[in-house]
């Protein structure tokens, strides 16, 4: 398993290689399936796209300094904790009794023309009726649910290439 982790540029390809996958689920599942995404739905995917992107920054620069690639890995926790934390809270509402569950919003788009974008963030981040249905579920875990495994599975992975960064570096 060593060969997983013994360089920053295979690391970051790994971790472009996830995200790839992870959006490719999500919009198959919204162009092949039909499944319309909620505004937590989209903040996952934005989570995703963040540590993709760090990904492939990390991937083409390649960093050969032990601080640059600690920081690459730091932003790269800070993205999964972002997706962990909107997996966990859309769990939540779709573990509401149907009386607790938020009203429904309009829909995103209409919601980015009329109101600010903070507004419209703040609403996203703390999710409404919408977030709460469960459209879909494979083994009794909904999509939100496998997000936080790919989340938590990402999250072992990163965190074994920032312990074994030291040893990496010191073979250069």
């Amino acid at each position: 398993m060593d060969f997983l982790f013994n360089s920053p540029k295979r690391i970051f390809g790994i971790l472009f290689i996830i995200c790839f996958g992870m959006m490719a689920v999500a919009l198959f599942m919204e162009h092949f399936l039909s499944l319309k995404p909620c505004m937590l739905c989209y903040m996952q995917r934005g989570a995703v796209l963040i540590l993709g992107l760090i990904a492939a920054l990390g991937y083409l620069i390649n960093p050969k300094s032990l601080k640059a690639y600690k920081g690459f890995l730091i932003a790269c926790f800070a993205a999964l904790f972002s997706g962990i934390g909107l997996s966990l809270r859309q769990l939540y509402l779709q573990s509401l009794p149907p009386e607790l569950v938020p009203s429904c919003a309009p829909d995103v788009d209409y919601l980015l023309d009329t109101l600010p974008f903070l507004e419209v963030l703040m609403m996203a981040i703390t999710g409404d009726g919408n977030c709460a249905e469960v459209l879909w579920s494979f083994m009794g875990i909904s999509i939100p649910g496998w997000l936080l495994i790919g989340f938590l599975i990402t999250l072992l992975f990163v965190t074994k290439s920032f312990f074994s960064a030291n040893e990496i570096h010191s073979h250069k």
